[in-house]
């Protein structure tokens, strides 16, 4: 069974995508804003929730461009899928959405009061895929094509 969820492509002027890296892995591992979608709560509210919850970012700071045609999924390592979310999940079935970010620098907090990111910058689409986690790959590829028309410099 496939947690539902959502993920967040955030660009800035020059079509670079908004990466934070993990707190919670041992190795040197970014990644785009994403998360579970809560009972009674639609995809689109649960991007602008996930993103402020990591970011600090308000929705009113984010231009939504794009989204995936279709839910894109993935499967939990099985040395994972057995200790992520309790175990009650095999991986994730996400709605991705393409941002453009409208605040200022300032305005990005990744010290929120549940942290997931250490730190932040932004990074090609490119980059991005050789420092995401190898089951995540797949999924980032697919979105990057998705949204190539709109990432294109």
């Amino acid at each position: 069974m496939y947690r539902q969820g959502v993920g967040i492509v955030l660009i800035n002027t020059n079509k670079q995508v908004f990466t934070g890296r993990r707190m919670d892995m041992l190795k040197d591992v970014w990644q785009m804003p994403q998360g579970g979608i809560n009972d009674k709560e639609d995809r689109l509210s649960a991007a602008y929730r996930e993103l402020e919850e990591e970011t600090s970012i308000k929705p009113h700071m984010i231009s939504i461009i794009a989204q995936t045609k279709d839910l894109l999924s993935y499967d939990f390592p099985e040395n994972l899928s057995k200790n992520v979310m309790g175990g009650k999940f095999s991986g994730q079935q996400q709605r991705w959405y393409l941002c453009m970010f409208l605040g200022s620098e300032s305005d990005i907090n990744v010290n929120t009061k549940d942290p997931e990111f250490d730190s932040w910058c932004w990074m090609d689409p490119e980059e991005l895929i050789v420092q995401i986690v190898d089951f995540k790959k797949s999924v980032y590829k697919m979105v990057f094509k998705e949204f190539s028309e709109k990432l294109n410099k």
